[in-house]
Parts: C-alpha cells; sequence; structure tokens
C-alpha cells in the first residue's frame, strides 16, 4: 500500500503531499498522524525556510474520508480501527508550527481539507478551484473551520462560508482574504515553490524569527482553541453538494 502522506525535500523547503488520490485525498487519522510527523520533522531542521501543503494528482483533499469514518476503519492505522484524536492534534501541530505553511489549493478542499488551507500562513489558488465548508449540510459542527477563522478572519467572513455550505470560488476567496494569489490551474504549484524559494534566499532562520513573532499573539493554550467536539452527526452523513 502507498504511503498516505509523501514527502519531496528540497535544499531550502519542503512538500508534505497527501497522498489518497484514489479518495480524492481525503482525510483520515493515519494521513494525519503522517502530516504531523512530517511537520515536526521539518521543523527541526534550520535548513528548511517553509512547508508546503499540497495534495496528489492536482487535488488538494475533499474532507474527512466518511466511507471510513462511518464504517469506523483507518487501513493506515496500527489496528486498522478509526481513531479521531490524531486529526485533532494534526491542527494543534499546524497552530504551534514554526516554519510558514503554504498551501496549493488545487481543484478543491471541501470540510476538513478547507481547515486545512485557513491553518497555512499562504495560500495559491487555480483559477477554477473552489473551497466549501459544507457541513450546515449534514447537521454537523466545524469546530477546526470555526477555530481557523476566527483566528484568521472575521464572523462574517465566516458566517457567509458557514451558514450558506456552498461552493466559494477562488476569486472570491481571494476578494475575502482567504487565499494570497489566484494563478492558472497550471501554475499553482509552480507559484508556491516561487514563494518557498524566495524565503529560502532569506538569512538562514529569518523565515523562523517571523513566524514565530506571528505565532506569539496567538493563545497560549491551543487546547482552547480547538475544542473536542461531541456533534456525531458525520456518523449517518452524506457527502455534501455544491
Amino acid at each position: 500500500m502507498a504511503p498516505v502522506v509523501s514527502i519531496e525535500q528540497h535544499p531550502t523547503w519542503v512538500e508534505i503531499i497527501l497522498n489518497r488520490p484514489e479518495r480524492r485525498n481525503a482525510l483520515v487519522p493515519s494521513m494525519a498522524v503522517a502530516i504531523e510527523a512530517a511537520i515536526k520533522e521539518a521543523e527541526s531542521k534550520d535548513s528548511v525556510s517553509a512547508i508546503i501543503l499540497r495534495g496528489a494528482d492536482h487535488c488538494f483533499c475533499s474532507g474527512i474520508d466518511l466511507k471510513a469514518l462511518q464504517s469506523e476503519e483507518d487501513p493506515g492505522s496500527d489496528d486498522g480501527r478509526w481513531h479521531q484524536a490524531p486529526i485533532r492534534a494534526l491542527h494543534l501541530a499546524l497552530y504551534a508550527c514554526q516554519k510558514p505553511l503554504i498551501c496549493v489549493l488545487e481543484k478543491y478542499a471541501i470540510n476538513a481539507g478547507a481547515a486545512l488551507v485557513f491553518a497555512c500562513d499562504l495560500a495559491v489558488a487555480g483559477e477554477t478551484a473552489f473551497l466549501q465548508v459544507g457541513e450546515v449540510q449534514q447537521g454537523s459542527d466545524i469546530p477546526m473551520n470555526a477555530a481557523w477563522l476566527h483566528l484568521k478572519s472575521s464572523e462574517m467572513v465566516a458566517a457567509r462560508l458557514a451558514l450558506l455550505g456552498d461552493r466559494v470560488s477562488a476569486r472570491e476567496l481571494l476578494s475575502l482574504s482567504l487565499v494570497h494569489r489566484v494563478v492558472a490551474n497550471e501554475e499553482v504549484l509552480a507559484t508556491a515553490r516561487a514563494w518557498a524559494d524566495r524565503m529560502g534566499n532569506f538569512p538562514e532562520g529569518a523565515t523562523t524569527v517571523i513566524t514565530q513573532r506571528l505565532r506569539s499573539f496567538r493563545p497560549a493554550d491551543a487546547s482552547g482553541v480547538f475544542p473536542i467536539s461531541t456533534n456525531n452527526a458525520l456518523m449517518s452523513a452524506s457527502q455534501v453538494k455544491g
């Protein structure tokens, strides 16, 4: 079985790649564990100036893998069972990450995938890409999306995304300051790499110092930022619609 996350090492940056293209890179706990480990490994290297987060096969992330969740299975875990805690643990690691995070938004980011976009410091999107916080269609809570939107945006913007639950185009995301650049679909990864390469040309450690300063304004206790949801609506929910 192919690894659920793959890593590409570059001289001054690291690419963490969600690698379940057969499931549109849907998130399972073992993937969350692997992403968290890759982030911490990249953080430990002084030579790393940036971390790129992207999905395999030019697609970012379709959200939680509902088929796996509802069967309570995760083939990548030690016992083959679904364990919810690693997904929250991933967001705690993203919150504390001392390296700048760059998101490559290709095709779409839905629900849990959207939260990963918001977790990043910079995001570039393809011109036909979209993001969707569609849990309202499923009667589900949005603890991770709500937390990141509270940190990164306004209540008005969060309400627009979360209460309508529709697809939000790359251009609207740009107008809402939820992504930083919109480019042709075939230029998304190259743009993110150009950003990472630029950061790598700054003095070693410079981006870490800036990132640490930016992080210093966040609440110190991340457990209060990312509450544990008691809403189990996803156990019987269907996929969100456009």
